[in-house]
């Protein structure tokens, strides 16, 4: 199966390679193909001009016959031995005026006479082959069949000067598309962040920026119908989480009334084991509808964080406050605060509700007569450790979702408890983790990342 290339900017830096790959290639075999046509065209130009030239010297003899007189520096360029040009030329008759070496001349007697336009031919003599070109040419003495030709060792020289010639050019064209590749790649890679940026904005919408829109000014026009595409998928998503919240804060809402009246009339009433099932089940809905009116409003409302929070006050006033309702649990709370004050920038009551679900979950699954303890540390953490079961490795990736419960979990819960911790920590910027107690039970900890101990003139920024 075929394997796709699944970066768009390794397939269109492949691509661009490949393109300049082929124009190179086709470019080389052009050059090479244009050279050889021109260096043949310029020996044929030059042999035509041989042949004009020889013509140019054909004159009549006293005996009425034409004869070949040349100057003595082109009688020199024919008689310098082996591996020098060649000629012969012959009358209207066929009848041979001259020809240098004279064995050419017994070879070319035997052929047709030469058209009015060149024809090429190669012939083979005792010093090598030879290439040249023949044709029929106009003289005093009439029409005269002229036959040069060049020796092959001398085009041979020319050839290979020329195949160096290519050699060296295809060097520099590499190099040349090397750097053109490279600029290439560097260019895609420009033209593509763009579309980088638009991913880390993407990344950074979640369910608590959804008013986040990808910015649809200043980019490429082949992006912007995906960006305008996400823009109104964000828009539906926006209008859907608005819908959910809406009902989830209205069903609460309607639902704390009646639950009231309900809760009233059982304190009024008195009844047998019955009744107090009863009332624990709709103390167990006043809780879950709390909760969700809880979720509703981290959704709906953005904190407000920039309130310095002493730590060790919000923690104690939360233990304070539920330590009687832990004593009816037949539980007890203990306090350990930090040697010195720690402040953190957060929301007061988004922190001590975070602190007060960690406690209620603490003190339902600890054991009857065991203690809960909450504390403060210096390194910028909360902590609450119960002595229950505590928590297994596998599902502690998952305690924090809403509306997860183990298998172990407490009747009386819903599953929101813990994800309404998680909520507020990532609105604080920080993290709740979970490990093993020292001495059994599970440790829950808030992690501020802006938490700091702070002494006499110390100063916020």
């Amino acid at each position: 199966m075929r394997r796709r290339i699944r970066s768009l900017q390794v397939g269109l830096a492949l691509r661009v390679a490949a393109l300049y790959i082929l124009a190179t290639i086709a470019a080389i075999a052009v050059l090479m193909t244009r050279a050889y046509d021109t260096a043949r065209s310029l020996s044929d130009q030059e042999l035509l001009l041989r042949a004009r030239d020889l013509a140019g010297h054909v004159s009549v003899g006293t005996n009425g016959l034409p004869r070949l007189e040349l100057q003595p520096y082109l009688a020199a360029v024919y008689e310098a031995g082996p591996g020098g040009d060649v000629f012969a030329v012959r009358d209207a008759n066929g009848r041979l005026i001259a020809a240098v070496p004279p064995r050419f001349g017994e070879l070319v007697a035997g052929w047709p006479q030469a058209p009015a336009e060149a024809v090429h031919f190669s012939a083979q003599l005792g010093t090598g082959g030879y290439d040249g070109l023949g044709i029929s040419l106009d003289s005093v003495a009439g029409p005269v069949s002229v036959a040069v030709a060049r020796s092959d060792v001398r085009a041979v020289a020319v050839y290979a000067l020329l195949r160096k010639f290519i050699h060296d050019t295809m060097w520099a064209v590499s190099f040349l598309v090397l750097a053109a590749l490279a600029v290439g790649i560097l260019g895609v890679r420009r033209g593509l962040k763009p579309v980088r940026d638009l991913s880390e904005m993407a990344a950074a919408i979640g369910p608590h920026t959804m008013q986040m829109r990808l910015p649809d000014k200043d980019i490429p026009s082949e992006i912007a119908p995906l960006v305008t595409a996400v823009n109104r998928a964000l828009d539906r998503v926006e209008q859907g989480f608005a819908v959910q919240r809406q009902f989830t804060a209205n069903a609460a809402h309607e639902l704390r009334t009646p639950l009231a009246i309900i809760n009233a009339a059982l304190d009024e009433t008195e009844g047998n084991e019955d009744l107090v099932e009863l009332k624990a089940d709709v103390a167990r809905m006043n809780r879950l509808v709390e909760q969700l009116l809880r979720v509703a409003r981290l959704d709906a409302v953005l904190l407000d964080i920039s309130e310095i929070v002493e730590l060790n006050e919000v923690a104690g006033n939360v233990v304070a406050t539920m330590a009687p309702w832990a004593l009816i649990q037949q539980r007890k709370l203990a306090f350990n605060s930090s040697d010195v004050p720690m402040h953190a920038k957060g929301n007061r009551h988004a922190i001590a509700d975070a602190i007060r679900n960690l406690v209620e979950n603490a003190v339902v699954h600890s054991p009857a007569g065991t203690e809960v303890l909450v504390g403060v540390n210096r390194d910028a953490r909360v902590s609450v450790a119960d002595r229950g079961p505590g928590i297994p490795s596998a599902d502690r990736d998952r305690i924090f979702d809403r509306f997860w419960r183990g298998a172990g979990a407490h009747a009386g819960g819903a599953g929101l408890g813990l994800a309404i911790v998680n909520e507020i920590m990532k609105a604080h910027g920080g993290i709740v983790s979970v490990e093993d107690g020292s001495a059994g039970g599970a440790v829950f900890t808030l992690q501020f990342a802006s938490a700091r101990p702070s002494g006499h003139g110390a100063r916020y920024v």
